[in-house]
């Protein structure tokens, strides 16, 4: 009779990673839908289409960049739960994205300075801890298993 190894389950120090991922999810589909939201008021949306293609084409950008975020982060969170062999990877790429990101809001987008400053320093700390904890923990090696 063979007896088949089941991985580790997700949980333990992995559920810290795994909650960040979710909450940049929500995030993320927040501002989707706040970026989505001119189009469904009369106002916003004479105002986005009147001004020319420079206004409509950041707009467009930051949907686009929006929308890819929040469908990566629910592409990763996936890949999570099935403790794909692929996480690792993808999850580092995911917090580098959340990075720049916050480096693109603190440099270009008219924020407060305080708001900008705390997102950057949230992503920093969540890439500065979880990218050596994927890399170099044995729990991770060993539940991220399946193809």
């Amino acid at each position: 009779m063979t007896e088949s190894v089941n991985p580790p389950r997700i949980a333990g120090w992995l559920l810290l990673p795994l909650a960040w991922l979710i909450m940049t999810m929500l995030t993320s589909a927040l501002v989707v839908a706040m970026y989505l939201s001119p189009l469904f008021n009369t106002e916003l949306r004479t105002t986005l289409f009147s001004h020319g293609g420079m206004l409509l084409t950041q707009w467009s950008i930051s949907l686009l960049t929006a929308g890819a975020v929040w469908a990566y982060s629910i592409w990763v969170c996936w890949i999570f739960c099935k403790r794909s062999r692929r996480l690792p990877r993808h999850y580092i790429l995911w917090l580098l994205m959340t990075v720049l990101l916050a480096l693109k809001t603190f440099a270009f987008t008219p924020v407060a300075d305080s708001k900008a400053i705390q997102t950057l320093l949230l992503s920093l700390l969540a890439a500065a801890v979880f990218v050596p904890y994927f890399k170099r923990s044995q729990r991770v090696k060993q539940t991220f298993i399946q193809p």
